[in-house]
């Protein structure tokens, strides 16, 4: 197909770069076209300095920008350069209600959109094993999920428009409270005198495993922060969480008080530390 991806961060620079390869032609577009040049270079497609030169004759168009703000201005400039039955997918980690606005705004146009951020990280992203979590209508996701498999290992719709932004809002919650209470565990083994390697080789293999254990508590013990989820980024989806949770009423205590603790990181000088250093608050 014909596709145009706006926005080459640690996740769309590779993300468009699978689409390259699996044999899509790929047109890109960056805020900063030194990086959207080099991306043509390295990956064999084209660049354009502006929105509407990418996704021209485009097919399809895949987004993956900074926040609300950055998703409407791009989103919108997008829209109104792409013609009626073409397809808008959104992995930018973003509002509900941004997912609805701009699903109504294309459905005006006879666009199609869908809702898709994404988790898995930076190294998901590389090595195309994300997990994409889809809001929208099922025609245009059945027509979006052959490409986005291009860069995932698992794509599912769960709903109406929004339903990919409120499940990773789900999403966040839980990795918040995992990486908290891992934190709290290792330094507890520290403060203790045990051997934190052998502590989670033990612990690893019963209920106390998970994604994070696994990836991220050796790490933690060694202090290395310098891969990841940086935690502006953290920061950024809990904020969602947050006025989310403010609005549908949900109880979110634990995910309230990890925010407040990230906030801590971030004075420290932590700011794009990976998450998993809010082992250093302890």
């Amino acid at each position: 197909m014909k596709l145009a991806f706006l926005g080459l961060g640690v996740m769309g620079y590779p993300m468009a770069g699978h689409l390259q390869a699996k044999g899509h032609s790929v047109a890109v577009y960056n805020r900063t076209t030194a990086k959207a040049e080099a991306w043509a270079k390295q990956y064999g497609g084209t660049f354009s300095a502006d929105i509407t030169g990418a996704v021209a004759g485009a097919e399809m168009v895949m987004m993956c920008v900074g926040n609300d703000n950055d998703l409407m201005e791009v989103a919108q400039i997008a829209l109104s350069a792409m013609p009626s039955g073409t397809i808008l997918v959104d992995h930018t980690t973003a509002s509900a209600d941004s997912a609805r606005t701009l699903a109504k705004m294309a459905a005006a146009k006879g666009i199609g959109f869908i809702d898709a951020p994404v988790s898995g990280g930076q190294a998901g992203a590389v090595n195309g094993q994300l997990t994409v979590m889809c809001g929208g209508d099922q025609a245009a996701f059945d027509k979006a999920k052959p490409v986005i498999d291009g860069y995932a290992k698992a794509c599912t719709l769960l709903g109406a428009s929004g339903a990919g932004q409120l499940t990773k809002m789900v999403n966040q919650i839980c990795i918040a409270g995992l990486v908290q209470a891992l934190s709290e565990g290792l330094a507890f083994a520290e403060k203790a005198g045990l051997d934190g390697n052998q502590v989670l080789d033990v612990i690893s293999k019963g209920a106390a495993q998970s994604w994070q254990m696994e990836n991220r508590g050796r790490t933690m013990l060694k202090r290395e922060f310098n891969f990841g989820f940086a935690v502006d980024w953290m920061r950024k989806d809990l904020g969602i969480v947050l006025e989310e949770a403010r609005r549908n009423g949900a109880r979110v205590p634990v995910t309230a008080l990890v925010d407040q603790f990230y906030g801590d990181v971030q004075k420290a000088g932590g700011n794009r530390f990976d998450t998993s250093s809010l082992i250093t608050r302890l």
